[in-house]
């Protein structure tokens, strides 16, 4: 197993306790511990069940991830030293002798030493024609058998063989990053910009200026810079997404990194391969026309399918369809080849069943034969032939259209795509006749719009990607150029694939998906494995990631309103040479009752609806209009108490009871459409908040309310909610605009 595919324990462990929130914390409560100020660290018991929980979903999450990875690796039958073994590639040793037969994945660079095989190259080419490859022809690895059997030496180990020399190449590669993750660097650079100076600087105020004792110093100057801390919120977002991985997990889809699920939710642009992608791979009989009796043609098939020695992909399709039953005595058989295209077997009672391709079977080809073959569609004709196999001895009895079956729910899986607002594409290396075939059957859009890329110069790219929907014979390189063109056109790009050749354009992708049989190169390189190659599974996928990015951003909404207001009463007391006005056990009820909890309960909540706007622009405009009311609100109390009859005592409890109803209305904010859970959560929240502050009015160091504060409550909380429904903040284009 790949052990670079999760975080190590330890790495775990470190990521969640050894961030700049944690640390910034735990300096703020080892200052209340210098001092003695024991109560006011409750906060700090917080921060350590959220981490903890943190912990405990991601190492949950990794343990989902390896059982998962484990089932997907792929066995290997080799003589090593005369002795038969079933290995994992990562096992194979140079000299080794792989036993290869249709069917098999060639997991290591080798030479055929006997035999001779048809292989599949298109992972590699993503050319779906099969390759003829006999004694002393080299096989690269991540190809596949499709017909044949054969023993080869491996040349090499497996990490250095062809895919594993691209994958390398592929991981210098730029990969794109989280939004929440970044959003949230941003907001630690913001709030360490602060916290640091605006600390120093309230301390000496307090302590020299305010004349307070150190420990009273020590308490104001906490309360002010844990305000600013978003607490919860960067542990909430792993919850989240370490939740969303599990749920996945049961669907059988590996998701390699917890901060890969949410990258789908933001995407516009779907590109898709087409072999193996959308289509399984897997050829079928799509329909028989018969010019005989019905039966008699089953009893001839039957035959061949009993003596033929043919086992390629077109075999197969014919075994599924028709009925083993009675099938005539036969005294010998000619099997497939490439270069004769035909198969054929002599019964016993002198006549020969053949079965090939319309050119080495018939002369002419009609109109209706020659549409079948425009579709890509496979067409075999099968006949009785007398004497020599050639067209004029040949009595055609039936037609038989094969095609590549498209992957199961592939249509509705687009049709969801296109129902959700997003674009779907084809970029294949395969024929841009047949791609755009695929694509049609396939229910995609302006399929007809395709393009041959084998002339297509580097320039012509950008406008190219903007004008086709269907793009054929694209080398790797163009397919990462097709991405890159489209992300400049402004748009995210998901792109699925299964093959070496998808690599590139995969890691240029914002989100990649590799299909479970596909190659183990796409499946190290992708973000996202659908382990069971269900296309279906894809709404899933997104529809997870939705729900981790919708719900966080209406809950960082609530969380950010503390970090604004507390940032501009911090620097506002300094101004008034006033001390702050909360202690660190009250900022952390908020904390508490109004953040964590409803936001705790809602991130679980469905919610695949599109995200109209980034992370980080949406929680900040969410925010700014109850952030602001709260500091004009505790402004006006603090300038006008003394005018107003209030002591300092009652001053700073209104203070608080308009902080915390104006940050309700934020909880209110963000339910809204109110649904029976969210409606529970915010009338819970704000009773909790209300009992807590009643009930522990003397633990949090509140006074009684006086008539006077009685009567000035509902005014300033008035105030609040008016200035909270009058400021209106445009939607940012992006977290530049302000970060």
């Amino acid at each position: 197993m790949n052990n670079s595919a999760t975080k190590t324990i330890p790495q775990i462990l470190k990521d969640n306790i050894c961030t700049v929130f944690n640390l910034l914390n735990f300096l703020i409560a080892a200052a209340l511990a210098a001092v003695g100020a024991w109560k006011n660290m409750l906060f700090i018991i917080v921060i350590i069940i959220n981490t903890a929980i943190g912990i405990i979903q991601e190492i949950k999450a990794k343990k989902q991830i390896e059982r998962l990875t484990l089932l997907a690796l792929p066995h290997v039958s080799v003589i090593r030293n005369d002795e038969d073994l079933d290995i994992t590639p990562d096992e194979i040793q140079k000299g080794d002798v792989l036993c290869l037969e249709s069917g098999s994945v060639i997991c290591a660079d080798c030479r055929i030493q006997s035999g001779r095989l048809e292989v599949n190259e298109s992972i590699l080419t993503g050319e779906s024609d099969p390759v003829t490859k006999g004694y002393g022809d080299t096989l690269l690895s991540g190809s596949s058998v499709i017909s044949g059997k054969c023993r080869a030496e491996a040349l090499c180990e497996n990490s250095e063989n062809f895919t594993s020399g691209i994958v390398n190449e592929v991981k210098n590669t730029k990969q794109s990053g989280s939004e929440l993750l970044t959003s949230m660097k941003k907001v630690t650079k913001f709030t360490s910009f602060f916290i640091v100076p605006l600390g120093i600087l309230m301390f000496i105020q307090a302590l020299v200026f305010g004349n307070m004792s150190v420990e009273t110093a020590v308490t104001a100057t906490s309360a002010g810079l844990s305000g600013m801390l978003p607490k919860g919120l960067v542990l909430l977002i792993s919850i989240g997404l370490a939740a969303g991985v599990i749920k996945l997990s049961k669907k059988n889809v590996l998701v390699r990194d917890l901060h890969s699920l949410e990258n789908l939710a933001h995407c516009d642009i779907v590109c898709l391969d087409k072999t193996g992608t959308l289509t399984e791979g897997d050829l079928s009989v799509e329909r028989v026309f018969v010019d005989c009796d019905s039966q008699e043609l089953n009893k001839l098939m039957s035959t061949y399918l009993k003596y033929t020695d043919d086992n390629n992909s077109t075999y197969s399709a014919l075994r599924k369809y028709f009925d083993l039953s009675e099938p005539y005595d036969c005294i010998s058989s000619i099997p497939f080849s490439s270069e004769r295209k035909y198969s054929a077997v002599t019964l016993s009672d002198g006549r020969t069943f053949v079965i090939g391709a319309p050119e080495k079977l018939c002369k002419t080809i009609d109109y209706e034969v020659s549409d079948i073959m425009s579709e890509r569609k496979r067409v075999i004709f099968a006949g009785l032939c007398r004497g020599e196999i050639i067209p004029e001895n040949i009595d055609l009895i039936g037609m038989i259209v094969i095609c590549d079956r498209l992957r199961h729910n592939a249509s509705e899986t687009i049709h969801y795509l296109y129902s959700q607002g997003i674009d779907v594409k084809v970029i294949s290396g395969d024929n841009p006749f047949a791609a755009a075939a695929v694509a049609k059957r396939a229910g995609i859009k302006n399929a007809d719009m395709y393009i041959d890329m084998s002339d297509v110069i580097d320039t012509d790219i950008e406008n190219i990607a903007r004008n086709y929907t269907v793009f054929g014979r694209v080398t790797p390189r163009q397919k990462k150029l097709l991405v890159a063109a489209m992300q400049k056109n402004g748009s995210k790009v998901a792109m699925t694939g299964d093959g070496v050749n998808d690599l590139l354009a995969m890691r240029q992708a914002d989100c990649s998906a590799a299909m479970g049989n596909g190659s183990d190169a796409a499946k190290q390189t992708a973000q996202l494995v659908l382990l069971d190659s269900d296309f279906d599974v894809l709404k899933d996928v997104m529809a997870e990631g939705r729900r981790v990015v919708n719900n966080l951003t209406k809950s960082a909404g609530v969380f950010f309103i503390k970090t604004i207001y507390s940032v501009l009463l911090c620097i506002l007391c300094l101004l008034l040479n006033s001390p702050f006005p909360f202690i660190p056990i009250q900022i952390t009820l908020i904390d508490a009752v109004i953040e964590a909890f409803p936001a705790f309960f809602m991130s679980f909540e469905k919610n695949d609806k599109k995200p109209s706007e980034s992370f980080l622009c949406a929680a900040v405009r969410a925010s700014l209009p109850n952030g602001i009311a709260v500091f004009i609100c505790c402004a006006a109390l603090m300038l006008a108490s003394e005018h107003i009859g209030l002591d300092t005592a009652q001053c700073s409890l209104l203070m608080y009871l308009t902080v915390g109803f104006i940050s309700l209305a934020g909880v209110v904010k963000a339910s809204l459409p109110f649904n029976l859970l969210r409606g529970i959560l915010a009338v819970a929240s704000a009773v909790g908040f209300i009992v807590a502050v009643i009930l522990f009015a003397g633990l949090l160091q509140l006074p009684a309310l006086t008539y006077t504060g009685a009567m000035i409550l509902p005014v300033v909380t008035v105030l609040g909610f008016i200035i909270v429904g009058f400021i209106k903040i445009p939607e940012f284009k992006s977290s530049k605009s302000f970060f």
